[in-house]
């Protein structure tokens, strides 16, 4: 049986937060990728997207091997991938592709590498914006590089690369939904201490990080992707081995309107608590009707950031009492409370403040991973 142990939400090609190749996409190079596998297993597969594709993506070549350091892979371990006995495939516009899957023992907690090969011009690439884990490419045919003094640029997206898969012979994962404070913004790069990965590591089980950096839960952004209560069932409930959905949303829907600082979505709309409450209730719906079980967290505080403001103050207590005290969640998880200043709970207690009074630090996503799993 496998079960999804990794995952990235696709996004369309953009400029996002940091430097990527998303919009240049790749020619005649190699490209390494490095993931966090939170399932073990003996055998592996990989799926990829081309869901933002103009036109048809030929992938020469690809290989998964466990990490070794930096863009090495540890010898003896390196697999060729196959898809559908084939050494190459050529996914549609718009469509994907699973490879065959690989013999590769891995433990739960082990880092894999997965490289592709691209011969042609790829054109705009699907991508994943923020990754907090560097990735590697490089000139030419390297997919079977265990050094990786081949690969001599990086950047901190992941692309194409939207799922790992484990013969774990279990179907209990919990999947994370949300924007940047599930993908992980604030937390150390290169280090796994999303609250995903936090998590994993308390609980044991599989989990998957279904965040996206700036996304909404009501409307579509060029950067931050599409609408939540849309992205749901390919980003989570379409994945193998899903039984626990986590819900934290809405925080942009309600901050955006208060900052003048993303020209990427500006104006932004004014959002009440009704419509988002609306909104929750679309992805309740979409999960039960998969046999997932739904927890609903509480907003953060994010008092003194720069998406507070009258409106939003008004509307996210509204919304945290609707989660608390509604009924509607199989069970609910007070994220608010957890990591709420005692002095001022409209604001990140300052133990778990990143810096910009709205993303926790590695020690506050910690706290977030704690709270949920005593739910599970």
């Amino acid at each position: 049986m496998f079960t999804t142990a990794w995952t990235a939400s696709p996004q369309r090609p953009a400029e996002g937060f940091t430097p990527n190749r998303s919009r240049e996409g790749f020619w005649r190079q190699s490209l390494r990728q490095t993931v966090r596998v939170t399932a073990a297993g003996d055998r592996l597969r990989v799926r990829l997207s081309h869901a933002y594709g103009a036109s048809p993506l030929r992938i020469a070549g690809a290989t998964v091997a466990r990490t070794a350091a930096g863009a090495a892979v540890e010898p003896g371990s390196l697999r060729r991938l196959a898809f559908q006995g084939a050494d190459d495939v050529v996914v549609p516009a718009g469509g994907s592709a699973v490879s065959d899957p690989v013999p590769l023992r891995m433990k739960a907690g082990q880092s894999l590498t997965v490289t592709l090969h691209f011969d042609a011009v790829t054109g705009p690439a699907t991508f994943h914006a923020q990754a907090f884990t560097t990735g590697y490419r490089g000139a030419g045919d390297r997919v079977e590089d265990v050094t990786g003094d081949g690969f001599d640029e990086s950047d901190e997206s992941w692309y194409f690369l939207t799922a790992v898969e484990v013969d774990a012979g279990r179907g209990d994962a919990v999947a994370l939904f949300g924007d940047s404070l599930t993908d992980g913004f604030g937390s150390t790069p290169d280090a796994d201490r999303r609250w995903s990965d936090a998590l994993a590591r308390c609980t044991g089980r599989p989990v998957l990080n279904a965040g996206i950096g700036g996304n909404l839960l009501l409307n579509d952004s060029a950067w931050y992707g599409e609408r939540g209560v849309h992205r749901l069932a390919r980003d989570v409930l379409d994945h193998p081995g899903v039984d626990t959905l986590v819900v934290l949303q809405g925080l942009n829907d309600i901050g955006f309107s208060e900052t003048g600082e993303q020209p990427t979505y500006h104006p932004a709309p004014v959002v009440e608590a009704g419509e988002l409450i609306d909104g929750y209730r679309s992805l309740i719906r979409q999960a039960r009707a998969r046999g997932v079980r739904v927890i609903g967290s509480t907003l953060l505080p994010f008092g003194g950031s720069d998406h507070w403001g009258e409106h939003a103050a008004k509307v996210s207590h509204e919304v945290n009492e609707w989660i608390r005290c509604a009924g509607e969640w199989d069970a609910v998880v007070d994220l608010r409370r957890a990591l709420a200043d005692p002095a001022d709970p409209d604001r990140l207690h300052p133990a778990y403040d990143f810096g910009d009074h709205l993303h926790p630090n590695d020690a506050g996503y910690a706290v977030m991973a704690e709270a949920v799993a005593e739910l599970l």
